[in-house]
């Protein structure tokens, strides 16, 4: 696949949304993890809309709501905005707490579309991934970048892993994963 001037538009988006956000507890510019998201979705075999709706699956839900959702979709089209929604736990403000957001979105993503399944799924891989690397480098001290603390985490992963109904690699390296991440707990 060659990627068109419609995925480098929605980089550019994407980077000028986040560019002043850094991952829960780093220093890592935001946009890292959006590129993870995109790649991992290209190599789980993804069309160019799943790769663009890995670059702006946090837009709606961080940086402006449906107004945000309205624009995704005038720019990119329908169908990478109905993934964006989609992947978003939460479009309202306030935002409900997080124990009812990710109740309601483990017991909704199986019912997404496959393209939104994958991009959900590629998200929640490497964040996972990340959690995994950065337990192995400062251990316990981790779960205070949560409120959900260790328990919610583990719950919320755990729940995702037996929730998506797609039939792709993705969702047995987030099992493989997150089974990694109880050993290291152990």
């Amino acid at each position: 696949m060659i990627l068109s001037d419609r995925y480098r538009c929605a980089l550019t988006y994407a980077f000028d949304l986040h560019r002043t956000q850094e991952r829960n507890g780093t220093s890592i510019p935001y946009v890292a993890h959006l590129l993870g998201v995109s790649s991992l979705t290209l190599e789980y075999g993804g069309t160019e809309d799943c790769a663009i709706a890995g670059l702006l699956h946090d837009a709606a839900e961080d940086q402006g709501g449906l107004s945000i959702l309205d624009e995704i979709q005038s720019l990119f089209g329908d169908a990478v905005a109905n993934i964006v929604r989609e992947c978003t736990d939460s479009l309202t403000t306030p935002r409900p707490s997080w124990h009812e957001r990710k109740m309601h979105y483990v017991n909704n993503v199986g019912l997404s579309s496959a393209e939104g399944q994958l991009v959900s799924a590629c998200d929640k891989l490497y964040n996972a991934r990340a959690i995994v690397s950065d337990y192995r480098v400062i251990g316990e001290d981790l779960w205070q970048r949560f409120s959900a603390g260790r328990a919610g985490v583990l719950w919320y992963y755990r729940a995702l892993t037996t929730s998506y109904s797609i039939r792709n690699p993705v969702v047995n390296e987030l099992g493989r994963t997150v089974r990694e991440l109880e050993s290291l707990i152990e």
